[in-house]
């Protein structure tokens, strides 16, 4: 039997029917993303959480490559596996995005989603060209690994650039390579990480200016440095289409503290979010092979009581 719909969720339903009915197009992602049945949690892992191991150390030789990186995951008994861009080898070839393919479903994981390093904010020209080419580039990747989410950047304000300029020139990065992403059935998340997206005013203002069905948020759980880091959280989990979990918080002002796992559950269990969490390790100084299963495990524990 389908289990009763929230309010919430109705009013999501309904207001999806009611645009495309007006407009005979599919709602953008300027709405709460309109989900039906509970909320569901799958549970992946960040390659960055790997990163000095995949990268070395100050031009070291890597300890590990992301087929290591991947059978851990398969360890840890997750769901998925998040292959960060920043990790392939040069040059990316299909047979080894085949054979990440291949690797990753023999093990039973999906490739929970991917990244790129964008800036949107270049004004019209050789730079800005470059930007959007590679974004659509890892789109192909992506599509290729099928990879169903990447999660982007908007840029940051250049010297001499006014705000209102480079807003416009993320949204209508964005606009274009979502555009892009939804022919190859990929969709782009925005991530809240600096730039114009560093406050979560700042964040929804190119949100809700992207006209995209295939555009929705990255949530990453520390990357809003305010005061109320909680509440701006709370303000873009309906906009998600993947979370990124972090060990600890750290405000404005004050010392970094535990991250509340049971208050991001709750949080994204009332938004109705059905998809992963991601955990992305960042603590300096500990063995992320060590730690990063406790951590899966408390993140697990805390996500079955929502």
């Amino acid at each position: 039997m389908i289990d009763r719909m929230t309010r919430r969720q109705a009013l999501g339903l309904t207001a999806l029917a009611a645009t495309t009915v007006m407009t005979g197009r599919q709602a953008s992602a300027i709405e709460p993303i309109a989900r039906n049945g509970k909320p569901k949690f799958k549970f992946s892992l960040a390659a960055y959480s790997y990163r000095d191991l995949l990268q070395g150390k100050k031009g070291s030789t890597p300890e590990l490559t992301l087929d290591d990186f991947i059978n851990d995951c398969a360890k840890m008994q997750l769901d998925g596996t998040e292959l960060t861009s920043y990790y392939f080898p040069e040059p990316i070839t299909d047979d080894y995005l085949n054979h990440l393919k291949s690797l990753t479903f023999r093990l039973g994981l999906d490739i929970s989603g991917t990244s790129t390093r964008n800036d949107f904010c270049f004004p019209p020209g050789p730079d800005r060209d470059k930007q959007l080419a590679y974004c659509k580039e890892w789109v192909d990747y992506a599509a290729k690994m099928g990879a169903p989410v990447i999660r982007v950047f908007s840029g940051n304000v250049r010297k001499g650039q006014e705000l209102a300029d480079a807003e416009r020139l993320a949204i209508e990065g964005l606009d274009e390579c979502c555009d892009y992403a939804g022919k190859k059935g990929v969709f782009l998340a925005l991530e809240n990480h600096g730039g114009l997206t560093a406050t979560v005013d700042g964040m929804l203002k190119v949100v809700k200016g992207v006209n995209s069905p295939w555009f929705g948020v990255n949530y990453d759980s520390a990357n809003f440095r305010s005061e109320t880091p909680y509440e701006d959280l709370a303000r873009i989990a309906p906009y998600a289409l993947n979370v990124q979990i972090k060990v600890s918080m750290k405000p404005a002002s004050g010392e970094s503290k535990p991250a509340d796992y049971k208050r991001f559950a709750k949080m994204l269990s009332d938004s109705g979010y059905r998809g992963y969490i991601v955990l992305e390790f960042e603590e300096k100084e500990q063995d992320p092979r060590v730690e990063c299963p406790k951590q899966v495990e408390r993140i697990r524990e805390a996500f079955a009581l929502a």
